[in-house]
């Protein structure tokens, strides 16, 4: 059985990217997720959608924040010499893949003559307590 995401309009977000939710999904009024439950339903032009990252589900989640609520998200600059800044990016380092082992040679296994069963490495028969040389 394979096991797949469903498709909905959360896939369309950018993590930690505020949104109007009227924007995004229509519907009837809805609560900011920080004020709680208990709170007063907003419409849902007052209302900001936030993807958020979550460590065990890399689609991630989403919260519907009111302004005062809405968190703050920092923005990631691009490094110097980046393609954004109209520089071209440096070359990437090229590394070469780990070099394999030797193949492992295997001894011949041994074989106690009275008991046919194979003798570990002690040298001993595990059957008949005979010594192997």
């Amino acid at each position: 059985m394979k096991v797949v995401s469903s498709s909905d309009w959360r896939d369309g977000l950018s993590f930690e990217t505020p949104t109007l939710v009227a924007e995004i999904s229509p519907g009837d009024d809805a609560r900011c997720s920080a004020c709680g439950g208990e709170s007063e339903l907003r419409p849902r032009t007052e209302l900001w959608a936030v993807k958020h990252r979550h460590p065990k589900n890399h689609d991630g989640y989403v919260r519907f924040y009111c302004q005062a609520h809405l968190p703050a998200i920092t923005r990631v600059e691009p490094p110097i010499g980046s393609r954004a800044g109209g520089r071209a990016a440096p070359k990437a380092e090229r590394r070469s893949a780990p070099r394999r082992s030797a193949p492992v040679v295997e001894r011949p296994r041994e074989l106690c003559p009275d008991c046919f069963v194979e003798v570990p490495a002690t040298g001993v028969c595990g059957m008949c307590g005979q010594k192997l040389a």
